[in-house]
């Protein structure tokens, strides 16, 4: 049987008891405070880690020690893994584990365009949950319910209260604090493009970009106005509203990338005192709402790096969000400015999976390794992994979960983690491909950006073939590399085109094999074919006569529909039309048709 030592163990035990009965076929009933002749859990608060357990499997039967009910809760977790790995056949072992991080988190973007359903949400956070997560953070711009705003979420199947709700209560079982997100000065182009909320904006009628692959492009309006009271009102409205719903006390107000701050309706303000000046009296401001509603503040520091001596005049209670998102972000030399100031702060890296298709695989290992090293170092309190959706979230949800896995196993034991065979492990707990498949070619697509001349920031070049016509991938390739090769149109080599194409059939035949679920194999399908579109468009552009536009016309809306298909397999519809046309700028210049839609919409 199973033995707790605490009736307030039942799920822990619920959760062992399930394990058995799924991959030992073992049916043991639980009773609290008698000994085990099995398994039996136990809380002894003269443990030293907190989250920590101990585990000891011996002659047939095993015991899960921990200070407090979480550590329980991650024993079980392994247990269930070697259980998952050996069956009844069971080592005896003794381990004593214990995480580096006390916070590791997972941010999921649900604002560009992609929001999951309750069923896909409830699926990941118990998958994240047994790789040992304990933070969830929804990254919101426009997609809650809020009774006032319909006009910004009417078309997006926005999370309402009562989901709200009932993922919290659900995440609280998993020992995971579900954190309340709402970005609150840039990133607001959801809002400020209707009329309604336009005056709230820093520059209403738009902006020259002067940033990256926008460089010298005319934007529409996405940061509201710093020295508005209006812009405080607002976000005090939407904070009142939305935390009541969230159990823990913790409210991450964003703040990143408010790119036309000072070029507008702030620019006497902040030529007089200063941009960081004006950021971080605004961020004040947002720090005395949260303050109001009873919430500790987060925010990503991207724009307070830039002014150091300015990071001493934020409260000692706000956490700062460190991300970057490519190998050789600078966390060694941003880290100390928290350290030093006593701030606290979290370093967060990403996924890749953004602006990919087919995530970046390499990129996304070396980003987080480097981020969970460099925060121990300073002494981050947590390491915050983020999943984007920037233009339009093409990307599967199971192309994450490489970068998910590394991230939250770095985050538990960046040491014991540092070589992971990460193929297999996903096959095993992520992919559930018995034939041991999937994991090999979910990261050989998601390396394919390493190929000479794919690389781009932040991005492939394989993505950038699918959304920009010629027109506009000049630009973003002109703006992006400088010193892309001349010579050839669009830096686009012949020879690069042909091995990702010999890559991406080789993967193709092998996933015939594979064991995955049908979705997931139809989804690394559709990756793979998406990718393969995109080498036939750089050939063509290339000059190779035997691809017409009208083969790839033929090709695209081919594809289109098996898109619409996968993405409301796992997710709600709103978004999804502005996802698809994100196409149309392609499917226009096949078919020689003028008046060029922007691609970038």
């Amino acid at each position: 049987m199973i033995s707790i030592s605490d009736h307030r163990l039942l799920f822990e035990a619920q959760m062992a008891q399930n394990a058995l009965r799924q991959h030992a076929g073992l049916h043991w009933q639980i009773m609290a405070g008698r000994p085990a002749a099995g398994l039996a859990l136990t809380v002894d608060d003269t443990l030293p880690h907190p989250q920590g357990y101990q585990i000891v499997i011996e002659n047939g039967q095993a015991t899960i020690a921990a200070k407090d009910a979480a550590g329980i809760y991650y024993g079980v977790c392994t247990f269930r893994q070697l259980l998952q790995h050996y069956g009844t056949a069971l080592p005896d072992l003794t381990a004593d584990d214990f995480p580096d991080y006390p916070v590791r988190g997972v941010m999921l973007d649900i604002s560009r365009d992609k929001v999951m359903t309750m069923e896909t949400l409830y699926a990941l956070v118990e998958m994240l949950a047994g790789w040992k997560m304990n933070q969830l953070q929804l990254y919101m711009e426009h997609s809650f319910a809020y009774s006032q705003h319909k006009t910004v979420w009417k078309e997006a199947s926005p999370f309402t209260g009562q989901q709200i709700l009932e993922l919290d209560r659900f995440c609280r079982q998993h020992h995971i604090d579900l954190v309340a997100n709402q970005n609150s000065f840039g990133h607001m182009e959801r809002w400020l493009k209707h009329p309604e909320y336009k005056h709230l904006a820093e520059c209403p009628d738009g902006f020259i970009g002067d940033f990256g692959d926008h460089m010298g492009e005319r934007r529409p309006a996405t940061s509201l106005n710093p020295i508005d009271p209006a812009s405080i009102a607002l976000m005090d409205g939407l904070y009142g509203e939305l935390l009541p719903h969230f159990s823990v006390p913790v409210l991450n107000v964003g703040g990143d990338e408010p790119w036309e701050m000072g070029q507008c309706r702030s620019r006497d303000a902040c030529n007089t005192r200063g941009k960081g000046r004006v950021y971080v009296d605004y961020l004040l401001k947002l720090h005395e709402l949260t303050q109001k509603h009873g919430r500790q503040m987060m925010f990503w520091a991207d724009v307070i790096v830039k002014y150091p001596e300015l990071i001493g005049d934020i409260p000692k209670d706000v956490i700062a969000l460190e991300w970057g998102y490519y190998m050789g972000h600078p966390y060694e030399e941003h880290s100390p400015m928290f350290a030093q100031s006593g701030l606290p702060f979290y370093v967060c890296p990403g996924t890749s999976s953004w602006n990919s298709i087919a995530g970046r695989a390499h990129n996304a290992i070396g980003n987080i390794r480097d981020a969970a090293s460099t925060g121990l170092k300073y002494g981050a309190s947590g390491l915050l992994i983020t999943d984007w959706g920037d233009r339009g979230h093409w990307q599967p949800l199971p192309v994450s979960y490489q970068g998910f896995a590394c991230g939250l196993a770095s985050a538990w034991a960046l040491e014991a983690n540092a070589e992971v065979d990460f193929a297999a492990l996903l096959d095993r707990f992520a992919f559930r491909d018995s034939a041991g498949v999937m994991g090999r070619i979910a990261i050989a697509l998601g390396n394919l950006y390493m190929l000479p001349g794919l690389e781009y920031p932040n991005g492939s070049l394989l993505f950038f073939l699918l959304q920009q016509n010629d027109r506009d991938l000049t630009t973003l390739i002109r703006n992006l590399d400088q010193n892309v090769v001349k010579e050839k149109p669009f830096g686009i080599i012949t020879e690069t085109m042909q091995q990702c194409l010999s890559i991406i059939d080789d993967c193709l035949r092998e996933m015939a094999q594979s064991k995955a679920p049908e979705l997931v194999r139809d989804e690394f399908q559709q990756v793979a074919l998406l990718l393969r579109h995109a080498c036939l468009r750089g050939l063509m552009l290339n000059g190779d006569a035997t691809i017409s536009p009208d083969y790839l016309l033929n090709d695209l809306e081919n594809l289109i529909p098996q898109q619409r298909l996968l993405w409301l397999a796992r997710n709600r519809p709103g978004g999804l039309k502005d996802s698809i046309k994100r196409f149309e700028p392609l499917l226009r210049q096949y078919r020689d048709l003028t008046g060029d839609i922007p691609s970038y919409l």
